[in-house]
């Protein structure tokens, strides 16, 4: 049978691309209307597509910050409902990581099972990275899964994912419906052993 299982994510590098803001909801990431949509295809176009129509100079509207693969945040971010349209939204757009001062619980979870890691760090160190990268589009950002550390030109910043994620993704571990298609045999075993199964 063949494999299905996802990858380890150990480390992480890109360009960043800052949003600046506490309290960033999921209606605002992905705005309810689209949530009808039967698969996830296409939702990269819709992100902060709202917020984007309503302010020109938006972040995920500058051209400075196109093909920006880590997002930097402020706290609370993903709050709101808990729509996983959100993260795969964001996802698909092309982000590969979230570095934010903290997280709704549901958004960091639907975030994790798509292989999305969000690191957390202090105010400080996110109000510098941001400022780094206003200055700086050009900017390496990297970011280590095990450690939690972050880097950005002369810049080092103390991040953290929850102890279970970090595993999660450095074991390959992250996604659960992978996992389970991997093992799929056994699954089908355990069903013809159950005769509330069986009787359908």
């Amino acid at each position: 049978m063949t494999s299905h299982q996802p990858s380890a994510i150990s480390h992480l590098e890109g360009r960043g691309l800052p949003l600046r803001g506490h309290d960033i909801d999921t209606d605002r990431i992905m705005p309810a209307r689209f949530l009808k949509a039967v698969s996830f295809e296409g939702l990269e176009r819709h992100v902060f597509e709202d917020d984007r129509a309503a302010d020109p100079a938006h972040p995920f509207n500058n051209a400075r910050y196109a093909g920006a693969s880590i997002l930097v945040v402020n706290a609370n971010f993903g709050c709101g409902s808990s729509r996983e349209h959100a993260p795969q939204g964001l996802a698909r757009f092309g982000i590969r990581a979230i570095v934010g001062e903290s997280y709704s619980e549901i958004f960091q979870g639907n975030a994790t099972m798509m292989g999305l890691p969000c690191f957390t760090a202090d105010p400080a160190s996110i109000a510098r990275l941001q400022a780094a990268i206003e200055s700086d589009s050009g900017l390496t950002i990297t970011a280590d899964v095990a450690s939690g550390a972050i880097a950005a030109g002369a810049l080092r910043i103390a991040g953290a994912l929850p102890p279970a994620s970090r595993d999660a993704f450095l074991s390959g571990q992250w996604n659960p419906t992978v996992m389970l298609l991997d093992q799929f045999d056994q699954v089908r075993a355990v069903a013809a052993r159950l005769p509330y199964v069986k009787g359908f």
